[in-house]
């Protein structure tokens, strides 16, 4: 078995984020943005495999942002999606995004499992205990905000006492009471894959302390992280744990900076589908139970070449690495000194702009110290 790259040498690691689905992270009625069909998906996938990036993760989506771009309104399913990829690719971490309201404890371990035996190890869960309740009112469920980490944490138990293997066991808890379980094969990751979570509150974060490898946090500026791994730190003690924080970025890398920005500005305000935007703020106030006001900053996007700028067209609380290949880099740079582990990332067309962050950016990483040439 291989060391699953996420545990990998680079200081400061990379993750192709949100391309299972059409659009991407970019809120833009631009044409030629990401249109996620297969065949690019799978050729993307293994430029970044074999670029050493270390993993992919996708975005489970069941109905779009609306607005006129509608963007998440095509996605591929991501167990299955982490299958397919994980026949293609040969190095590449694999992760499969789950909602916990949806799939039992035991079709996520057995599918898993499947999913780390095709992959030779290199299987990755990212656990969302759900947050809109527009994409669950299709399968018939409903969220509740107050207990929905309490349901994660349990479905979280099961799932990784699964893995683990041994006898059969009966489970009789809150939200599940469940007879003989058990899964074979388990994982070829011991106890089981990494996993990731996302967490903003408190309770978030706290569910990330108990059950994940890999937590993922809204950064929009760097003075935010020193309190924020503070906090996480206090959390992670409790349970005398240790975990991994990255963020979520976009990047969009020209030759010079000029046409970076220039881009950016087109796509993200010339271009901006404000009604996507305006859908996603308000679902995400109302069921996070964090209200408008005090997410304002978090879910902004800033944009600091010329000015501050606030962009509707960029993805609210992604990280905007806008520049030329030196700008990327050297951001990146600043990022990992704040003590994030890495980020994900973004492009408004991911196949044709991976080619020249992989060609300009990753050497000069590897130059300042964050990336090792050859990791995986």
């Amino acid at each position: 078995m291989q060391r699953n790259p996420l545990f990998g040498p680079n200081r400061f690691k990379l993750g192709i984020f949100s391309a299972n689905c059409d659009g991407g992270l970019t809120m833009s009625l631009a044409p030629e943005r990401w249109k996620a069909n297969w065949d690019d998906i799978v050729a993307m996938s293994q430029i970044a495999d074999n670029a050493g990036i270390e993993f992919i993760l996708p975005v489970a989506k069941w109905r779009g942002y609306q607005g006129k771009a509608n963007i998440y309104g095509k996605s591929y399913e991501t167990l299955t999606h982490g299958a397919a990829l994980g026949a293609v690719t040969k190095r590449i971490a694999i992760f499969c995004t789950v909602h916990v309201p949806l799939i039992t404890p035991a079709f996520g371990a057995k599918a898993m499992a499947t999913i780390d035996h095709v992959t030779h190890g290199r299987a990755g869960l990212n656990i969302v205990c759900g947050w809109n309740q527009a994409e669950f009112d299709l399968h018939g469920v409903t969220i509740d905000p107050d207990t929905r980490y309490d349901h994660g944490q349990e479905w979280f138990d099961i799932w990784s006492k699964l893995l683990e293997g041994g006898p059969e066991f009966d489970w009789k808890g809150q939200f599940f009471d469940l007879k003989r379980c058990q899964t074979d094969p388990v994982s070829i990751q011991r106890p089981w894959p990494p996993v990731m979570s996302a967490g903003f509150s408190p309770r978030g974060r706290d569910f990330a302390a108990r059950s994940a490898d890999v937590l993922f946090l809204n950064v929009t500026e760097l003075d935010q992280v020193p309190p924020m791994l503070a906090d996480v730190t206090e959390h992670m003690k409790a349970h005398n744990r240790e975990i991994s924080v990255f963020t979520m970025s976009h990047v969009v890398c020209r030759p010079t900076r000029k046409e970076a920005e220039d881009y950016f500005h087109y796509f993200a305000e010339e271009m901006a589908d404000t009604d996507g935007q305006a859908y996603y703020r308000g679902n995400r106030g109302a069921v996070s139970g964090i209200g408008n006001a005090r997410i304002a900053r978090p879910f902004e996007t800033r944009f600091t070449r010329p000015g501050n700028f606030r962009y509707d067209g960029a993805y609210p609380g992604t990280y905007p690495f806008v520049g030329n290949p030196d700008d990327i880099a050297e951001e990146m740079a600043r990022m990992s000194a704040t003590g994030l582990a890495g980020c994900t990332v973004a492009f408004v067309d991911y196949l044709k702009e991976i080619p020249y962050f992989v060609q300009e950016v990753l050497p000069r990483l590897e130059r300042l110290g964050l990336r090792v040439p050859g990791a995986v």
